[in-house]
């Protein structure tokens, strides 16, 4: 009985870090000003018929805090890479100089920035959202549970335990993810 509760307790902790950690991910790909190469990570380019993540046929860099440089491995390559990126709708203009692709990254207006903590926000609440169905996956688990009802309590405050440590965490992720965003 022990471990069938350990490993409730064990399994519902690491869903809840997985839905943290996703979040952490989604949030990269949410510009927050600056270039990085992190921006083009979900462009998938048309390589020999397969679709392939940009940083596999690629070098992808940042010059400077304004510009993404990308070098394929293959001269070929530039105009699919400058067509992936523009149906990749990022709302980057990919420049072509015979060598490589240049992406200068525009400044964010402040109707782009709110746009965007607005995204993040949306992230945020799919995590939340994640981390409350792990409640609830572990507290019908603890209600199967031959145990006295007292136990089952504990059990259940625990686990709301749990929950309350990782939404917070989720909101201490998002507000620094919105000071970036916001930063100008």
């Amino acid at each position: 009985m022990e471990e069938e509760i350990q490993f409730i307790l064990d399994s519902t902790r690491e869903a809840m870090g997985k839905a943290v950690k996703h979040l952490e991910k989604q949030l990269i790909n949410i510009r927050a000003g600056k270039a990085s190469p992190s921006m083009v990570s979900s462009v998938k380019v048309d390589y020999y018929g397969t679709p392939t993540p940009l940083h596999q046929v690629a070098n992808v860099n940042t010059p400077d805090g304004m510009t993404i440089s990308i070098q394929p491995w293959e001269k070929g390559l530039i105009p699919d890479i400058e067509r992936a990126i523009q149906m990749a709708n990022l709302g980057f203009n990919p420049q072509n100089n015979g060598e490589s692709v240049i992406i200068n990254v525009p400044p964010l207006t402040e109707e782009r920035r709110k746009e965007l903590a607005k995204q993040a926000r949306a992230e945020a609440e799919e995590a939340k959202i994640g981390v409350r169905n792990d409640r609830k996956s572990a507290n019908n688990d603890i209600k199967d549970l031959d145990v006295s009802d007292d136990m089952k309590k504990n059990l259940e405050i625990d686990v709301q335990q749990m929950t309350d440590n990782h939404i917070e965490k989720i909101d201490e992720i998002l507000d620094k993810k919105e000071k970036e965003i916001m930063t100008v």
